[in-house]
């Protein structure tokens, strides 16, 4: 596979402390969030943690290049909304991965075009194609 070039027009900049377990902050400090494991994988849950992150980032990502395809297509996303669900699990080479549901709720289209839409979404987000044949990804329509 061949890594494509791109023209970089912004570059975010985060630093962890204690991994999984401390806190994670922005180099300009818009984002300052202590990380706990959750209570599911043994931790306190007391903070947000990776999964939830790259959930945010990711639904919000989606629904973004949603509205770059809506704007293509002419098609009304008004009140739309992408929910992201992350899973992290164990994998059999003994390590852990990860896998993606995103679900579109698009309201002022019919199921046909908002499957259209969403699948043409996923072909323009780039945590898509950041992830594309590396983890499962379901694409589902509300």
């Amino acid at each position: 596979m061949t890594i494509q070039k791109i023209d970089v027009k912004y570059t975010a900049v985060a630093t962890a402390e204690n991994g999984r377990d401390g806190r994670v902050a922005s180099d300009d400090g818009k984002l300052d969030v202590v990380v706990n494991p959750p209570k599911e994988m043994g931790g306190s849950g007391a903070g947000t943690n990776p999964e939830q992150l790259f959930a945010a980032g990711y639904s919000a990502c989606f629904q973004g290049a949603l509205g770059v395809v809506a704007r293509r297509e002419k098609a009304d996303i008004s009140g739309s909304t992408v929910t992201a669900k992350v899973g992290i699990g164990s994998t059999e080479a003994g390590g852990f991965g990860l896998e993606v549901e995103i679900t579109a709720s698009i309201p002022n289209v019919d199921t046909a075009t908002a499957q259209s839409l969403v699948g043409k979404a996923h072909e323009v987000c780039p945590y898509s194609n950041a992830t594309r044949g590396n983890i499962k990804v379901d694409l589902k329509v509300a």
